[in-house]
């Protein structure tokens, strides 16, 4: 990352970890870099604005909490109606996330994808059939072509496997 000031850089170092668990996570950050807390939340907005930093959340792990299923829930759902609906199932409680994505015809009819999280298979298919019936009349029922060699359906729920990442990009100090 070029283009970083020192003490941008030792932010970003004392940060990417996560925030200290304190009361005031931020006067904890001013303290290691030797700064007023009113500078580090500048440095914070400044980073957000240049767009350094996209957001600053709390992440939980699910696995940790005991969530060790989950699954992404795909949706033929008609395009005049995904908007309104994707609010809708991204509001429901077992939703961590929701979003529209574009067809990619033939082959992916999907344009509606939420994430679920359980802690067991039958509890995140449950979901599934929870954000159906919520889906039901907006669903898009497609003719099952002879030529093709698989059944077409309306939703699809795609597991995990094993965990591939959870962390994003990681500065390296440089004295290490």
């Amino acid at each position: 990352m070029n283009g970083l000031t020192e003490l941008e850089r030792q932010y970003i170092l004392a940060t990417q970890n996560g925030l200290p668990i304190t009361k005031e996570p931020y006067h904890a950050i001013a303290k290691q870099l030797g700064i007023s807390v009113d500078e580090v939340l500048a440095l914070t907005k400044d980073l957000q604005a240049r767009g350094i930093i996209r957001r600053i959340a709390a992440v939980p792990n699910h696995y940790k909490l005991g969530y060790q299923y989950n699954g992404m829930t795909v949706w033929d759902v008609d395009d005049q109606q995904a908007e309104k609906f994707g609010d809708a199932v991204g509001r429901l409680p077992f939703v961590s996330h929701c979003y529209l994505r574009p067809r990619f015809l033939p082959g992916w009819n999907y344009n509606l994808f939420a994430m679920v999280h359980g802690k067991t298979p039958e509890e995140i298919q449950q979901q599934r059939g929870q954000i159906k019936e919520l889906l039901k009349d907006v669903l898009v029922e497609r003719n099952n072509d002879s030529s093709q060699s698989t059944h077409y359906k309306s939703n699809v729920m795609l597991t995990s496997t094993e965990i591939l990442k959870k962390t994003g990009l990681r500065l390296k100090n440089k004295t290490a």
